[in-house]
């Protein structure tokens, strides 16, 4: 599917849902300047011409506050604060949490890509420093699967539950 298709895909999708309305593209600058990372263009797009937050399997999280809440955190920024944000230890420059999955699980996306590559963080299988873990599947790919109810919402099988590398606290 092209992103046109994708984002005509995920209204159709969404409707109904009563999500709150696009983000301003001033929110998204100021959320791309705090990650020091240009927003993948399908994902800005999703904020900017479907909803601020709320769509996807998990729902993702909003870009600013609104009066719904997708996850425990009010909005990415807040969740990406709570991970420790562009200088924090508990992710790589530029993934940022995108949905909460419950249980301590997240799906994050990667600002370094164009394409937004989707990562999962799910600190249960191991440790905190091998909590996430590429998932090989862009944003568009991952859409696409969900607005096709193929999505696959984790745990995800490839991940190793036991590692001798891991740091147990």
């Amino acid at each position: 599917m092209t992103d046109d298709e994708i984002v005509l895909a995920v209204r159709a999708q969404v409707a109904g849902r009563e999500l709150p309305g696009p983000a301003s593209p001033e929110d998204v600058g100021a959320f791309e300047r705090l990650v020091g990372h240009p927003m993948p263009v399908l994902l800005r797009r999703m904020y900017l011409e479907v909803a601020n937050g709320g769509f996807g399997s998990w729902r993702v999280v909003s870009l600013t506050g609104t009066d719904d809440w997708f996850s425990d955190c009010a909005d990415i920024t807040m969740a990406y604060h709570a991970f420790g944000g562009p200088d924090g230890d508990d992710l790589p420059s530029g993934l940022v949490p995108l949905m909460d999955r419950g249980c301590a699980m997240w799906t994050l996306i990667d600002f370094r890509t164009g394409d937004g590559q989707m990562w999962d963080w799910d600190p249960n299988l191991c440790c905190i420093r091998h909590a996430p873990a590429p998932l090989g599947q862009s944003l568009a790919q991952w859409l696409t699967d969900w607005v096709r109810g193929q999505a696959h919402e984790g745990p995800y099988e490839h991940r190793v539950t036991d590692s001798p590398r891991c740091e147990l606290p």
